[in-house]
């Protein structure tokens, strides 16, 4: 048997035995198993590597160590609303239009022990520049503790800046604790952090790799940025750490981005969600102290707000499920922004139901790509909602990365949670959902103002695009469950 002959017998042994697995062992849905059957067929000798890097998911024991976070006290703060809604009950709201968005409410409460909080403060930006002068001024307020997790840690100008300013706080007793993504930071070197640890600042990374720059488990990262200061102050959103996200990088331009910073009770969720993710990556657990968790005091006219979480470790796509209850609340409006727009089906049919209903749907993508194969394959999406009324956008003033929904101006969502199918099957991700009509108008606003900024997708445009867009779209659309 020549080389070459036992060459091709390897590598079609692999291939059977990785689609072996893919069918009987991981029990993929049926869309995904066929994409990666097909990413075998094609690409038979780097099929088999591609799976090993994109395709596996977390395993059955690193799942029940997750799922063991359900057993914490902050499911039992859920306990007392989920069992007064199911009796029947009501609650009592701040903005009385948040009360038709109950049956959300319940749900959140069900499946990702979303506490109904309705005493926060939100402050919305939709610039890095702004957002991080914020953060920054809150660091070094902060006396207690200082929590921050990133998908991505960039070691340049604003990533200096940011661990600069937790070693001076650290030097001064506080508490710091970073937790990074090893997959988003595969570039930034652990010396980059030499500092701040040799200030008294702890570091983690969330699933790394025993072998430098090489991770093998592609899929089931973080993908949450969430900061918490003293129990006090919090910050949710798009924004990661790195120059391009001032709009300091010439690829992207002005990065356009949507960041909250709260106070108030929904600071308890934030928290929680940082705790429970530094113990299941840290050699060094944090106690559920109650110094971490410092309720604000009740007050009139406060945001009401629901954070939910979700990822790989439990049985339900939260926020998959948010958004499609949001839309189908729908009665007026539905505006979306997203960088990356790969929806399920489910989705995708209550996207074109709304539209079909005469519902203003209004959908916004980035004209830029960062990702290509997921830029073809949002555009095949944004096709399809074309032909049923869907109003669709491409933002043109350097690059759109916000994720942001919001209904009839009276619900929305912000958060770290594309609408592809990595955001709602494989990452872990966070979004707050805000009940308040003023909140929810001030993002709308930004929606509107943004629009001034875009090029609007016709059908017409889309019929007319050349054929080798209609390829690339097709190909990757066969893709898109995987990508």
């Amino acid at each position: 048997m020549s080389v070459l002959h036992l060459l091709y017998v390897v590598i079609f042994v692999v291939d059977v035995g990785t689609a072996a697995v893919i069918i009987f062992v991981e029990r993929h849905n049926a869309a995904v198993t066929w994409a990666w059957l097909m990413v075998l067929l094609f690409i038979p000798i780097g099929g088999f590597l591609l799976y090993v890097l994109f395709g596996q998911h977390i395993s059955r024991f690193r799942l029940a160590r997750f799922r063991l976070r359900n057993a914490t006290w902050v499911a039992r703060l859920a306990e007392r609303q989920q069992r007064q809604l199911a009796q029947g009950g009501s609650m009592q709201y701040n903005d009385p239009a948040a009360k038709q968005y109950q049956d959300l409410i319940a749900m959140n409460l069900t499946t990702a022990y979303a506490v109904y909080t309705q005493d926060n403060g939100v402050q919305v930006f939709t610039n890095g520049k702004d957002k991080f002068e914020a953060l920054l001024a809150d660091i070094a307020r902060a006396q207690d503790h200082i929590h921050l997790e990133y998908y991505i840690f960039r070691p340049d100008g604003l990533g200096e800046r940011l661990v600069a300013a937790l070693a001076e706080r650290a030097k001064a007793g506080v508490e710091v604790r970073l937790l990074y993504d090893a997959v988003g930071c595969a570039w930034t070197p652990k010396s980059f952090f030499h500092r701040l640890e040799a200030a008294g600042g702890q570091v983690a990374a969330f699933f790394p790799s025993r072998i430098p720059y090489i991770n093998l488990r592609m899929n089931n990262r973080n993908h949450r940025k969430v900061v918490v200061i003293d129990g006090k102050i919090a910050y949710v959103g798009g924004f990661n750490v790195g120059d391009e996200y001032l709009g300091r990088v010439e690829r992207f331009g002005f990065w356009r981005d949507t960041h909250l910073r709260i106070t108030g009770s929904a600071i308890v969720e934030l928290q929680s969600i940082f705790l429970l993710d530094w113990n299941s990556s840290s050699r060094d657990p944090i106690e559920f102290e109650d110094r971490y968790f410092r309720r604000a005091q009740s007050s009139l006219g406060g945001v009401g707000m629901q954070v939910v979480a979700s990822g790989p470790d439990t049985a339900w796509e939260q926020i998959r499920n948010a958004y499609i209850k949001m839309i189908y609340a729908a009665k007026q409006s539905v505006y979306i922004q997203t960088p990356y727009f790969i929806p399920d089906d489910s989705l995708l049919t209550a996207l074109k139901t709304a539209a079909l209903s005469g519902i203003d749907v209004r959908v916004m993508l980035p004209q830029k790509a960062d990702h290509i194969w997921v830029f073809w394959a949002s555009r095949f999406y944004l096709g399809e909602l074309l032909q049923v009324g869907v109003k669709c956008y491409l933002y043109g003033d350097g690059f759109l990365h916000a994720k942001t929904v919001v209904v009839d101006r009276a619900v929305a969502s912000v958060g770290t949670a594309n609408i592809d199918i990595r955001s709602f099957k494989l990452n872990f991700e966070v979004n707050a959902i805000l009940y308040d009509r003023a909140k929810a108008g001030e993002l709308a606003d930004i929606f509107e103002q943004d629009l001034t900024k875009c090029d609007r997708l016709t059908l017409k445009m889309y019929n007319g695009r050349p054929r080798f867009e209609r390829i690339a779209e097709s190909c990757a659309r066969l893709l898109s469950p995987i990508l």
